[in-house]
């Protein structure tokens, strides 16, 4: 008599093999508007994008932060292009007037009514230290855009960095051949 035995190994995704796939690196980054330096009238140093880089230099002029103008709100998008599970996000606070974005909302979802500012909240930043990096855990909320605002008064929003961790829902839609 011969024993036969099976093992069955099976893969699935976890929140710690998600939490280290910063879905933002992909994404496309967007905001309110863009500061504009008074003096050579220049704006590339706050560019969207610089948010999600993947550099954590607190430094604004080193160029790796975005920096909204004077709204009321002040926000900041990313498209993860796709609908996805996020498990935190981390963001990088500028390295000097880090109190501006005290009380900004973390909003995840798939919508863009209110450019998106609608969407569920994740979490609240109360505070947050000059070139603090501080991490929100998302527990799984599911959506396409995070968006980062500060509600309720008008003031300028500067991060130097935005890690969205998680992992893709849906794949990309191949092209028709």
């Amino acid at each position: 008599m011969k024993l036969l035995l099976l093992v069955v190994l099976v893969w699935t995704a976890s929140d710690e093999a998600s939490a280290d796939n910063n879905l933002a690196l992909e994404g496309r980054a967007t905001m309110s508007s863009i500061w504009m330096d008074p003096d050579n009238h220049q704006s590339f140093l706050g560019m969207a994008m610089n948010g999600i880089d993947g550099n954590t230099d607190s430094v604004y002029f080193h160029g790796s932060c975005f920096h909204t103008g004077l709204d009321s709100p002040a926000w900041y998008r990313v498209d993860l292009l796709r609908t996805s599970r996020i498990v935190s996000i981390s963001i990088t606070n500028r390295g000097d007037y880090g109190n501006r974005t005290n009380g900004a909302e973390i909003r995840i979802g798939d919508s863009l009514a209110n450019n998106g500012n609608n969407n569920p909240r994740c979490a609240v930043v109360t505070s947050i230290a000059d070139g603090e990096t501080r991490t929100c855990q998302c527990n799984n909320m599911v959506g396409r855009y995070v968006n980062i605002v500060l509600t309720g008064k008008t003031e300028y929003l500067h991060l130097c960095e935005v890690q969205i961790f998680g992992e893709n829902l849906t794949q990309d839609i191949p092209c028709a051949e």
